[in-house]
């Protein structure tokens, strides 16, 4: 991290000297060694310089990653909003749709998954799309084929109960834990459990993990909030106000 900017602060420096000055191969060993004393020299007694130049570079990074993900939200467009296999959620006439790639088993969508809800209730203009994106281990995408499997074979009503229980689960998530839930929801447990090995569920999570991958999402939770991408925990005042910002 701190030899980037300070290779940034000499060339700099350099394109301040006159212009015959700039091209440092015509220098010789002594007057190179002389340019460089006083790039050194300049940086010790200004070691403040150096914090300015890292902020200016991480704003630039920032402002291209921003521009980036606003091209990968664009090219990804259908598939992120007009997904018939995901389940949709809050206002389906929202003004502002809010996508997310999840993994039960993460702590972060976890902590995330209260902020999500209240968003959505206090706001009333957001609609919800949840990308099941498993990429945790063998529990979660046990978890994640249940979820499919019961939004394919008992409707969205269904997943939405088993999709915020299993986000507040505790312990090993089983075939047996799984049963557990399923049959305390009145499900046909019998007919998901079935499915979830099935095409069907399959195509679902391999869909999530090639569009994932498109996106250079790598991590959850990873939101998209209309054309623009939130990678990791976003707590609800700032989602609020990104919403706000949307709005305009």
């Amino acid at each position: 991290m701190k030899f980037a900017p300070l290779a940034a602060l000499a060339t700099a420096a350099a394109f301040a000297l006159p212009a015959q000055a700039l091209d440092l191969s015509d220098m010789s060993t002594a007057e190179r060694e002389a340019f460089q004393a006083e790039i050194r020299a300049y940086l010790l007694e200004n070691p403040e310089v150096i914090m300015e130049a890292v902020a200016v570079l991480e704003q630039r990074q920032a402002q291209q990653q921003a521009q980036a993900d606003v091209a990968l939200v664009e090219n990804n467009a259908d598939a992120l909003f007009n997904d018939e296999n995901s389940w949709v959620g809050g206002n389906p006439e929202g003004d502002i749709t809010l996508v997310e790639f999840m993994d039960y088993r993460c702590g972060y969508c976890r902590r995330a998954f209260p902020e999500v809800e209240n968003l959505v209730e206090l706001d009333g203009n957001i609609r919800v799309i949840v990308k099941e994106y498993p990429i945790l281990g063998e529990q979660s995408m046990l978890a994640a084929r249940f979820a499919i499997a019961t939004l394919q074979q008992a409707g969205d009503e269904a997943y939405k109960q088993v999709h915020d229980a299993l986000m507040t689960f505790s312990g090993d998530i089983t075939e047996t834990s799984l049963r557990r839930l399923g049959d305390g929801f009145g499900l046909d447990v019998e007919t998901i459990m079935g499915h979830m090995d099935s095409d069907a569920v399959t195509d679902v999570i391999a869909a999530n993990h090639a569009l994932a991958q498109r996106m250079n999402i790598t991590g959850t939770p990873t939101f998209v909030m209309q054309d623009q991408m939130l990678r990791g925990y976003v707590p609800l005042d700032a989602m609020q106000q990104i919403a706000a910002d949307i709005r305009g």
